[in-house]
């Protein structure tokens, strides 16, 4: 908005304006080449829409830009998608919820398979570790202060949601203590 409370019109896109963009959204966000055609292609439309230009100009620029990007090695779908993926599994995803997330933001599949497939090598047992460290985030199980057994249904649930198999859900949820449960996963 400008001083006078209208919305302001976008500019009309250039190749040197939709670099910036690129550069703009790339030091501030990891991105799939896939997301960041998306992104830009957003720009597109909106710049055509508001001045009657052709967005097809536009696609052209941007599909040049992306190009440009991946020989240079400044846009790496491989190395966005192994990042991704650890960090996800980190905060507790299941390997379905890291498909899932992946595949929304372009990843090709081959390469999503190969990115589980190396974190299930690295940490062996992803599933199980990666419940392990959502219920540890959200307290649920063996991690809840008080009264267990009455929120056993919706620790459950929790977890399930997140695309753990009713196997993995309840060994984390019915784990005795913290310590056991590691142990457990540890043997595994």
């Amino acid at each position: 908005m400008n001083k006078t409370g209208k919305k302001r019109q976008p500019r009309r896109v250039s190749a040197r304006s939709l670099e910036a963009a690129a550069l703009a959204h790339l030091q501030r966000y990891s991105t799939s080449a896939a997301n960041l055609r998306a992104v830009l292609m957003r720009r597109v439309w909106r710049a055509a829409q508001a001045n009657g230009d052709d967005p097809a100009e536009g696609a052209v620029m941007v599909d040049a830009l992306i190009e440009r990007y991946l020989r240079s090695g400044l846009l790496n779908d491989a190395d966005y998608a192994a990042a991704r993926a650890t960090t996800l599994h980190r905060r507790g995803a299941s390997s379905r919820g890291i498909r899932l997330r992946l595949a929304e933001k372009g990843v090709d599949g081959e390469q999503i398979d190969q990115v589980l497939e190396n974190l299930e090598d690295e940490t062996g047992g992803a599933d199980i570790r990666g419940a392990f460290n959502f219920a540890k985030r959200r307290r649920l199980g063996p991690w809840r202060r008080s009264d267990r057994e009455s929120h056993r249904d919706r620790d459950m649930a929790a977890l399930g949601r997140q695309g753990y198999s009713f196997e993995i859900v309840r060994r984390i949820v019915d784990a005795v203590s913290v310590a056991c449960l590691e142990s457990d996963i540890e043997a595994d």
